[in-house]
């Protein structure tokens, strides 16, 4: 009789297919895991630094370093060369328009406007002389004309009788011509001296004329000399304060060689660096501000350097309302130079998590603040203070801003308190 053979249920294929699938299972939930822990990172809150998402008042400024400097600065200049002769004033001190700081010597300049003065009055003298021969020439020729016209009325009265006697056969024909030519000789006289008068006058006058611009170029000759020796003085032209002098008590100073400085201490200005990169955006008018002693003081900008020396270029900045009180010639002050008016935007603050994004994506944190997720966002201008988010963050979300070296790779931040 055939026995029943029992049906064994765990067979060594079975268990190996069983075993198997759980591997299988088990490798795959292996990699789930540890692939979402290597994209999630726990932080503790207390070493992140969290910052809200606003909207406001945007604007983008740069920081820039400036001098204090006086609004006004002369520099003297020596107008004609010499030796320092005398020095009245030092360094340091205030002055008034027209104090005289130092005189120097120069006997060549001395020589010369004796030179041009002994001229001068030569020639203002020969000019007198002149003048006068020529007045006494025209007064003679006047007193000629004058005699003239008298012999000339005696001739023809004698002319006239013999006409009349010669016609009634009284006198001979020769008597009469001769009282005749008598009277044509000096009416001939009189005409030639009046023409000759007439030059005389018109010589005299074109004498004159050009004697009185030899004579105005003589003087100004001599004043052109006396100035260079008025400026042997070299005084102040305005009131400020004489910062420096430049020379020693016999020192030769050559023309044009700074002699002094003086600075207008009634006002100040700021001369500021900035960087190249922003010389196409830095213009005259443009506005900048700066904190000093308990207060906020504005400035404009007055002038622009664009030589660009060491990767910055220079601009003169003035002051737009207020000056500080206690401000000085030289103090280094920090400028916030605007580089656009307000407007309103999206902002976060500054911080370090944009060493390492360059600001493409931030973390941002859930409404139960229990972890943060990566996203990509699109960051504009900046200041000192914000960045301005134009896509990728709202009003009132959270973000992190503290640095993210350690999270260049991660999705999602677990926040442990």
């Amino acid at each position: 009789m055939d026995r029943k053979i029992k049906k064994k249920i765990w067979t060594p294929k079975r268990i190996f297919t069983i075993l198997g699938g759980a591997g299988i299972v088990a490798l795959m939930l292996s990699v789930f895991v540890f692939s979402d822990k290597g994209k999630s990172l726990r932080v503790d809150k207390d070493k992140i630094s969290i910052e809200s998402v606003t909207q406001g008042a945007f604007q983008e400024f740069i920081p820039t370093e400036g001098t204090v400097q006086p609004k006004t600065t002369i520099f003297l200049d020596a107008v004609v060369g010499g030796n320092v002769e005398q020095r009245f004033l030092e360094g340091g001190v205030q002055v008034q328009a027209g104090d005289t700081i130092l005189k120097l010597e120069n006997s060549e300049i001395q020589l010369s406007y004796i030179r041009e003065q002994t001229q001068t009055n030569r020639l203002r003298n020969d000019i007198e002389n002149t003048n006068n021969s020529l007045e006494q020439a025209l007064f003679n020729s006047r007193n000629a004309v004058i005699a003239l016209g008298y012999d000339i009325d005696a001739a023809e009265d004698l002319y006239k009788r013999n006409q009349v006697l010669w016609k009634e056969k009284v006198i001979s024909e020769q008597e009469y011509l001769n009282s005749k030519r008598a009277y044509d000789r000096l009416i001939a006289s009189k005409d030639n001296i009046i023409r000759q008068m007439e030059f005389d006058s018109i010589n005299a006058a074109t004498t004159i004329k050009q004697n009185k611009l030899r004579l105005v170029t003589s003087e100004e000759s001599l004043e052109i000399v006396k100035g260079r020796l008025n400026s042997l003085w070299v005084t102040a032209p305005i009131s400020g304060l004489l910062s420096t002098v430049n020379v020693e008590l016999g020192q030769r100073v050559g023309q044009g060689q700074t002699i002094a400085q003086i600075d207008d201490v009634n006002g100040f200005k700021i001369n500021a660096r900035v960087d190249q990169h922003y010389l196409p955006r830095v213009y005259e008018g443009l506005r900048g501000s700066f904190d000093f002693d308990n207060g906020t003081y504005n400035l404009v900008i007055r002038k622009k350097f664009p030589e660009i020396i060491n990767g910055q270029f220079v601009v003169e900045m003035l002051f737009e309302g207020d000056v500080p009180e206690n401000i000085r010639r030289g103090q280094t002050i920090s400028i916030r130079l605007q580089l656009s008016e307000e407007r309103q935007a999206v902002m976060i603050p500054r911080g370090s998590f944009f060493q390492t994004t360059g600001g493409n994506w931030i973390f941002v944190l859930d409404e139960s603040e229990e972890f943060a997720v990566r996203r990509n966002i699109r960051i504009g201008n900046q200041n000192t203070r914000q960045y301005e988010v134009l896509e990728g963050l709202q009003p009132g979300e959270k973000v992190i801003v503290s640095s993210y070296d350690g999270y260049e790779d991660k999705d999602r931040l677990i926040i442990q308190k």
